[in-house]
Order: structure tokens, then sequence, then C-alpha cells
């Protein structure tokens, strides 16, 4: 490998450290509010990102509940996917990718990407029905803006850990024959 490979690869490593460290402070802040406001539901409009549903909770508590559930699901399955993709890059040897640590760590990052897509496309859609009953909703579109992007993206990475198996496969049959 190339020493601009090998940077260009470190400097990922480090980015993905990075977006990881960030997503569980997001994750931390979301739950900590979240259990805040249920001793002291009057604070609910002052909570972190200005998520405020303090109208959701006066009209209709389970429906506060069930956003905020959403809400932290979407925001711990980002953190747990991109944990996996930190140990990925801080456990794959460059100079072997082709193994099942690497076929397996990039399965479990689709599925966890699709997941995050899927429960997002969820919550819009269960958004849209509570706009529809004169709920405001508008400041919780940050949370699932990009349900399609995720879902399209947990296919292709799909695809990626199809193509790994076929060359760990391919890489044994090899290694048989020398």
């Amino acid at each position: 490998m190339s020493k601009t490979d090998n940077f260009v690869f470190k400097g990922l490593v480090i980015v993905a450290w990075i977006i990881f460290v960030g997503l569980c402070i997001e994750s931390g802040a979301l739950i900590v509010n979240f259990i805040y406001s249920m001793f002291k539901p009057e604070v609910i409009s002052k909570l972190y990102q200005k998520l405020d549903l303090s109208e959701m909770h006066q009209k209709n508590e389970f429906a506060f509940y069930s956003m905020y559930s959403l809400i932290l699901a979407i925001s711990v399955l980002k953190a747990v996917m991109f944990y996996a993709v930190v140990i990925l890059v801080t456990k794959m040897d460059l100079s072997k990718p082709f193994n099942d640590f690497v076929s397996k760590k990039i399965l479990q990052i689709s599925y966890f990407t699709f997941s995050i897509g899927f429960l997002s496309y969820i919550a819009k859609e269960i958004t849209r029905n509570l706009s529809k009953h004169g709920f405001n909703i508008s400041n919780l579109d940050q949370f699932w803006g990009d349900s399609q992007a995720f879902i399209l993206m947990g296919a292709v990475i799909y695809m990626i850990a199809v193509i790994f198996k076929k060359g760990i496969v391919l890489q044994n049959e090899n290694d048989l024959t020398v």
C-alpha cells in the first residue's frame, strides 16, 4: 500500500472516530433530556436542540413518548452503526482485506443502515399523520429527513458485503491452489 493510501486511510479512521464521538454525545444528550422530561415536563420547551414538544406532551402524552422514542432509537442506531465502522477500520488488515471479520462487519453495517432508514421512514409517516391532527412537528424533520438515503445506502452496503463474501471465497480457493 502506498504512503498516500495509508495516509488517507488513517484520516478516514480519525473522521470515523470524530463522527462516532459526536453521535454518542448527541444520543446521550437526547437520552438525558428524555429522562429529565419524564420527571419535569414543564422544562420540555428548553431541551437540547430546541426540541420543543411541549404542545404535543400537553395534547397527547402517548404521541410525545412515541416520537421521542423514535428519535432516541434512530440516534442510538446511528451511534452503534458508527461504532461498528470504527471497529471495522481499526481492526481491518489492509494487506489482506478479504476476511470473515470484514465481511461480517460490512454486513452488520448494512443492517444498521437499513434499519435507520426504515425507522426514519416510519417516523416520517407518523409525523405526517400527526400533522394532519393538528400537531406542530416542524422541528422533528431534522431527525429523519434522510430516510430514503439511508435505505439506499443500506442496499449499496449490503451489495458490497456480498461482493466481499464472494472475494473471500475466491481468495480461499486461490490460496488452496497455490
